[in-house]
């Protein structure tokens, strides 16, 4: 796959109500902000910024040399957090960013360089994707899995927390089994543009994205495009909950030990 000139952002905010202190808790011996950071230095990023509020995560990720932003603790999403990063680099209008969710650290590095090179492929979007079929019945009627209807060319038309589309046909009671593969759920990895961002951050947020809960939302409501292409890999579950937590410690325990 070629490369695109981009830079990956990694934003870990300290406060959560459901893990609070999140990007910290460790993970084989090391904070879990680190291990999202080095997948991220493993992809093609010509730069890896963490963009944290809190003093804490930046002397945490100090031993490791990773270069630390620190940005307001008021901003509302991940999104003004980004914009907010662009501005302190300075970074001219056609700059790509990712966006590495902090609670990611399994995230493959090929799903980072994917959605940074389908923006770049578009010069028309403001906004990349991911997205990947959803086959389980209890995950497409699940408020938490985000999922998104595309266009023929990969624009996405919306993102809902509903069971996006609904089949009239078989929908009127709760199926057992979903016969197509016409269900994609998104995945919470973004690459944009700076100059979308700048103009992001002046916007109010919309009345879709309040009704739904969902940032996406703001940017097609003002008539931007999203590029949404199919993950090349399967994206591993982020941290959540403690129960998200116990899992990936079990996953990377078994990797490292599978690697000695």
């Amino acid at each position: 796959m070629a490369a695109a000139d981009f830079i990956a952002v990694v934003p870990a905010r300290f406060g959560s109500s459901r893990l609070p202190g999140k990007p910290l808790l460790p993970i084989a011996g090391e904070p879990m902000v680190a291990h999202v950071w080095r997948r991220a230095c493993e992809s093609q990023a010509k730069r890896v910024v963490v963009a944290t509020d809190d003093t804490r995560i930046r002397d945490a990720l100090a031993p490791y040399g990773a270069e630390v932003v620190m940005t307001r603790a008021d901003h509302p999403s991940g999104t003004d957090r980004l914009a907010e990063v662009a501005e302190i680099l300075a970074l001219r209008d056609d700059a790509l960013l990712v966006n590495v969710q902090g609670d990611e650290p399994l995230i493959p590095k090929a799903l980072i360089d994917q959605v940074a090179l389908r923006l770049a492929d578009d010069a028309e979007a403001s906004i990349a994707t991911l997205a990947e079929p959803i086959s389980d019945v209890e995950a497409l009627f699940n408020p938490n899995v985000v999922k998104v209807v595309r266009s023929f060319d990969g624009r996405a038309l919306y993102f809902s927390r509903a069971p996006i589309p609904w089949d009239r046909e078989h929908f009127a009671a709760r199926p057992e089994l979903l016969q197509t593969d016409a269900w994609l759920r998104h995945i919470g990895l973004y690459a944009y543009r700076a100059g979308f961002l700048y103009a992001y951050r002046d916007w109010r947020p919309a009345s879709l994205e309040q009704l739904e809960q969902l940032e996406q939302l703001r940017a097609l409501q003002h008539g931007h495009a999203i590029q949404v292409a199919l993950a090349s890999e399967v994206n591993p579950p982020g941290v959540d909950t403690a129960e998200d937590l116990a899992r990936v410690r079990a996953l990377i325990k078994s990797s490292q030990e599978e690697a000695k």
